[in-house]
């Protein structure tokens, strides 16, 4: 029997108070005019969360959407992300996303990686880039690291010009080393990360559950290298749905109390992509298996070494 597609309205409550909605659209690598276009079609379908970044280089197009939108901002969830190069001064960086963005305030501020990068070989001025080493390795601020980081961070809500303050890409190990740090204060609102069906992030999320940090999937639907909308088990779940392969995927990472972000510049596909339905016990038993019998697939692993990345 079909189950009912309808556009996902849930939200959830961060530990700050603030609310959530449990489907957003994320901006990566939506520029050129792919942002601007993306935005304008999740707002008119009902999107009511736009994740994005400053490393995603198109914010001003992100913002310009938002506001053309007409829709009251009070209305909207808007995240931006500190990019590594920017660690030292978080509170500078979040001014500069502000301004590019067009708004007063974001709802949500991630430190988007737990490593600093040394911004002394840039020659241009531009931070918003990747300074390397002669042997092409990150360079990484070894002086400096995200417990710092997160301490200027968690006096942003003070300001008002971020709402909650929250983390990326952080590991379990990493999490533990930022909560012990004598001069936190602040536990996360989000950790964002990776998660999908061939990536499903099981002990991580137990640990973000226990601690009160609301998980967000970025590249939910698998991305390049994990290819989950063309499982045979995702299809055939689909296919008994009269639903599409990424209907399927965005209802299991909601079905497990996670925010998921779908990404996509194609305006039918962001339409789609907020449609979620509600899968059986034996749906997600077989979904939740998936990464036993494929193996496990992570998409965005960057070589940040020294830095262990998810260890």
């Amino acid at each position: 029997m079909s189950a009912t597609l309808s556009n996902n309205t849930s939200t959830v409550k961060l530990n700050t108070g603030y609310t959530i909605p449990q489907v957003g659209l994320g901006t990566w690598r939506s520029k050129e005019g792919d942002g601007y276009k993306a935005v304008t079609a999740a707002l008119k379908a009902g999107y009511r969360h736009i994740d994005g970044a400053a490393i995603y280089l198109n914010e001003e197009e992100v913002g310009k959407a938002i506001r053309d939108s007409g829709i009251p901002r009070e209305e909207l969830f808007i995240t931006t992300k500190l990019w590594n190069t920017q660690q030292r001064n978080p509170q500078e960086a979040l001014e500069q996303s502000l301004e590019r963005l067009g708004l007063e305030y974001v709802d949500l501020y991630l430190m988007h990686w737990p490593v600093p990068l040394k911004t002394k070989r840039i020659t241009d001025g531009n931070l918003l880039s990747s300074p390397a080493k002669e042997d092409g390795k990150p360079d990484v601020d070894t002086e400096w690291d995200f417990v710092k980081t997160w301490e200027l961070m968690q006096e942003l809500p003070k300001t008002k010009k971020a709402r909650s303050v929250g983390v990326s890409n952080f590991s379990i190990n990493n999490l533990k080393e930022l909560l012990a740090s004598p001069g936190n204060k602040l536990v996360p609102a989000v950790l964002q990360v990776e998660i999908h069906p061939l990536l499903p992030q099981y002990a991580l999320c137990d640990f973000c559950k226990e601690h009160n940090i609301q998980v967000e999937a970025y590249s939910p639907l698998g991305g390049h290298g994990a290819p989950v909308l063309d499982d045979p088990i995702i299809k055939q779940i689909a296919d008994r749905h009269n639903a599409d392969a990424g209907n399927v995927v965005v209802s299991w990472g909601v079905q497990r109390g996670i925010v998921t972000l779908p990404k996509s510049t194609t305006p039918e596909r962001v339409v789609s992509n907020l449609r979620t339905f509600k899968l059986s016990d034996e749906e997600m038993g077989s979904i939740n298996n998936l990464s036993k019998s494929r193996g496990q697939k992570r998409t965005n692993a960057p070589d940040m070494s020294p830095f262990p990345l998810f260890e």
